[in-house]
């Protein structure tokens, strides 16, 4: 039947136009237009894609510490065992020692002393950087409390699962046993009800005590003073920055002006129930969602996340929609850099020209951590 096909379609396409001929109707397949065509023809950013796939060397690097720290017997670690452990770590294209070749400053290749084989261990420059950091981390209780507070704030019911916060613990800056030493230490704020489910203590009370802003909110206050802009115009809007080379096609702007000014319920407002199929409901709901994730990258220490990971947050916060789809939506908001295995999302408003417009003390210590990493690699090249 195909070849059937495919005869009829080859033969009826060779076929001159005619008299005869003029009634045969030709059909032309659409163009699939879906998120991933979106994602492979949307204006990309190189220095965003570049950055995200640094970070991704440095995320394995980090993944390898992990299991070398958790080894009992010694900070070291043989490369044998080593090559069995790194698929473990995300270390799929490379095996164990052209990884560690490729990266000699932070990893260290020595002979055992007593089985004379070959081990490996981190320099101290890379686990004094990382012990910095674990340090600056503790001592930022109190912007941590707040953090997870937002979050909880910004759910449904003033509950949220905690392993979707551990999946970004570095991202937020948060401790790793930040269960114990913020959530259950603070119990006049939070309560566990399970091992995974964390809650504010009253929410009712907890919103009128603890009356947060979004930190869009903050732009748009500077938006309404110095640029004598009305609050029609500024009151829902979000910063745009579209990247270089991007095409505006005809009708563009007077859509993304409409949406600048449609309203929403704001991530720290109550809303007992979001009506879609009202006027405008859809798009309500997405700003809402838009606005959300705004908030989330706003809360993270480098304003950068996977993907994936906003994923958990999806029934907590009620942002049920396709996240990738949204985010492509809106390229002057976010953007997606695909550069390696996963898909990383930049808060555009937060990096000019691939760096951090407000850096923060842990993120010089990371940029310290990524500077060994890539010093490494000139020396390769």
């Amino acid at each position: 039947m195909r070849i059937l096909d495919r005869f009829i379609s080859t033969s009826l396409s060779s076929l001159p136009r005619g008299p005869f001929t003029a009634t045969i109707q030709t059909r032309f397949k659409k163009p699939a237009n879906t998120a991933q065509t979106r994602l492979e023809t949307r204006t990309r950013d190189p220095k965003l894609d570049l950055l995200a796939f640094h970070h991704r060397r440095l995320a394995l690097i980090l993944s390898l510490y992990s299991l070398v720290s958790a080894k009992k017997r010694g900070p070291f670690i043989s490369l044998q065992l080593l090559s069995r452990w790194a698929p473990h770590a995300g270390v799929n294209t490379l095996s164990a020692g052209e990884f560690l070749r490729k990266y000699p400053h932070v990893f260290q290749v020595f002979t055992h002393p007593v089985r004379r084989n070959l081990c490996c261990k981190f320099t101290s420059k890379f686990v004094e950087l990382l012990k910095l950091e674990e340090e600056i981390v503790c001592n930022m209780e109190d912007v941590n409390v707040i953090k997870i507070r937002r979050i909880l704030s910004m759910s449904v019911n003033g509950k949220v699962h905690l392993h979707a916060i551990r999946l970004m613990r570095r991202e937020l800056g948060l401790p790793e046993d930040f269960r114990e030493s913020i959530i259950r230490k603070h119990g006049d704020i939070f309560r566990m009800i399970d091992l995974e489910i964390a809650e504010l203590v009253d929410w009712n009370e907890n919103e009128r005590a603890f009356s947060c802003s979004a930190e869009v909110e903050k732009w748009r206050e500077k938006e309404f003073r110095e640029k004598w802009l009305s609050e029609f115009e500024t009151k829902y809007a979000f910063p745009i920055n579209f990247p270089t080379g991007f095409k505006i096609v005809p009708g563009f702007r007077e859509r993304l002006r409409n949406w600048q000014r449609l309203s929403y319920v704001k991530p720290y407002e109550r809303v007992d129930k979001v009506r879609v199929r009202t006027c405008g409901g859809v798009e309500r709901y997405e700003k809402r969602a838009v606005g959300i994730i705004h908030e989330l990258l706003c809360l993270t220490v480098e304003k950068m996340v996977e993907v994936e990971r906003l994923a958990h947050f999806r029934k907590d916060l009620g942002i049920e929609v396709n996240l990738r789809e949204l985010l492509l939506k809106h390229p002057g908001i976010f953007y997606i850099a695909t550069r390696g295995n996963t898909l990383m999302v930049f808060l555009r408003e937060a990096y000019v020209g691939g760096c951090l417009v407000e850096p923060n003390t842990v993120c010089d210590v990371r940029r310290r951590c990524l500077e060994l990493v890539l010093q490494e690699l000139d020396c390769l090249m």
